[in-house]
């Protein structure tokens, strides 16, 4: 069990964090024929952009209120209302969703009120869909702000349904998994004879596509009109605990029982993912998949002479850090440093003594004497200081091609880390007490399940 600590510091030094409404943005950027809004200043809008911008090296579509010294204090109605108008008239998008910023927060705007009043003066929109979620940057982190608006567009458009689609079930990807990784949970759950309706799917709208023609909206993500049948599938696959409440609404709404999964990187956490498809369409487990899981296997076997006894510091959101840190715990590494954003109940269970909510200069700290270094592309000069190898992991990506691309998940992306990490610890071996290490804790022997 570790304790969760807060940093005491007066100022963030290199920081990890990121704010609510890029999370908010984020995760509406997995929508189709979408136009995401941040209601605050045009700077606001300008950094979250070239941060996605550099991540994924492709036209992110996101727009401002444009919010100035006046507006912020008599109100940004007027602002809202221009920006959606505009946006309809010139983009013609699906769903126009909006996150707040610090600044309309302090002021305190009423934009679910605004909303309302704008609909009435401009029928015309009846045939666009307006979703707003409340994420002000001073409190919480990008994680926060991702699950908010992924249950902001649940209670907005979800519904019940009168039947069951026996085949169909819903993914709620959490902000940890790339657009790779999304579209491998999709590929092995339709290898299961069902079909996946992902909530939100960047892997179709920031997967590094040629579009046939330009579009000023998102192209590629969840449609609205999937998101009217979500309440007829027979399950909801929730994927990371911030996806727990995403969830439980859709139950509330439309009486879908779901299922959480915390983490889908390991051999034991994908094993319980596939016992649990192939309970629900009552097809045994693929060929493919069994062919998978034992080149994971093998691959565990080939690997563990050089992660056991390894000292690994990380950084990241709450989901990504546990899934990392589970998995590296379960390969024989030790985990002497985790630095995280925001709290989660997944913390305390973490394999360490403390885990802090802090920053990247806390991770550099906690990082010396270690044999590796695991967090986003800002890490990259702490793990040069300190001569360490360093696995860049989350966002942002900048500084190397195809993160959008990174796989982490399935038994197909857990083979992968083995390999990319074990190669790093080739690179710089050091000498490792045989005492301190055993073999892997997933068991390598298939589950009943599985059978």
């Amino acid at each position: 069990m570790a304790i969760v600590k807060k940093s005491t510091k007066a100022a963030a030094v290199n920081p990890l964090k990121m704010s609510q409404p890029l999370g908010a943005s984020y995760a509406f950027l997995g929508m189709n024929r979408c136009m995401p809004v941040m209601h605050g200043s045009q700077g606001c809008t300008s950094f979250g952009l070239v941060l996605l911008v550099r991540h994924f090296r492709e036209a992110i579509p996101l727009q401002t209120t444009a919010m100035n010294e006046v507006t912020s204090i008599l109100g940004g109605q007027d602002n809202i209302e221009k920006a959606i108008l505009n946006i309809r008239e010139r983009a013609q998008p699906d769903l126009i969703a909006i996150c707040s910023t610090g600044l309309t927060e302090t002021k305190g705007d009423d934009v679910a009120g605004y909303l309302g009043v704008i609909r009435e003066r401009h029928p015309e929109l009846a045939d666009t869909a307006l979703v707003y979620v409340a994420t002000p940057d001073y409190s919480d982190a990008f994680q926060d702000g991702w699950a908010k608006a992924v249950l902001a567009m649940i209670k907005a458009l979800v519904k019940p349904a009168p039947q069951r689609n026996l085949k169909q079930v819903n993914v709620l990807a959490g902000c940890h998994l790339s657009p790779a990784d999304i579209e491998e949970l999709r590929d092995i759950i339709e290898s299961f004879g069902l079909s996946a309706i992902v909530l939100p799917d960047v892997s179709g709208s920031l997967d590094g596509h040629m579009p046939d023609a330009f579009s000023p909206t998102t192209t590629g993500g969840t449609t609205l009109a999937e998101m009217a049948v979500m309440g007829a599938s027979i399950a909801t696959l929730a994927i990371g605990e911030q996806m727990r409440s995403c969830a439980d609404e859709i139950e509330r709404i439309a009486a879908v029982p779901s299922v959480l999964f915390e983490r889908l990187t390991g051999l034991a956490a994908n094993d319980l993912f596939l016992a649990t498809l192939a309970q629900l369409s009552g097809v045994p487990v693929p060929a493919k998949q069994r062919r998978l899981r034992s080149q994971l296997q093998d691959a565990m076997l080939d690997g563990h002479f050089f992660f056991g006894g390894k000292k690994v510091a990380l950084a990241a959101e709450p989901d990504l850090l546990y899934a990392l840190a589970m998995w590296l715990a379960e390969m024989g590494c030790q985990i002497v440093s985790a630095i995280t954003t925001t709290a989660s109940p997944l913390l305390a269970r973490l394999p360490l003594a403390e885990v802090l909510l802090g920053d990247l200069e806390d991770l550099e700290l906690g990082a010396k004497g270690c044999d590796l270094m695991i967090t986003h592309s800002h890490g990259r000069q702490a793990a040069a200081r300190l001569q360490i190898p360093f696995h860049r992991a989350g966002l942002p990506m900048f500084d190397r091609l195809g993160a959008g691309h990174q796989l982490s998940v399935g038994y197909r992306g857990t083979r992968g880390l083995i390999f990319e990490i074990g190669n790093l610890f080739l690179a710089h071996p050091h000498e490792v007490d045989p005492g301190q290490w055993q073999l892997p804790e997933a068991s390598l022997r298939a589950p009943e399940q599985m059978a």
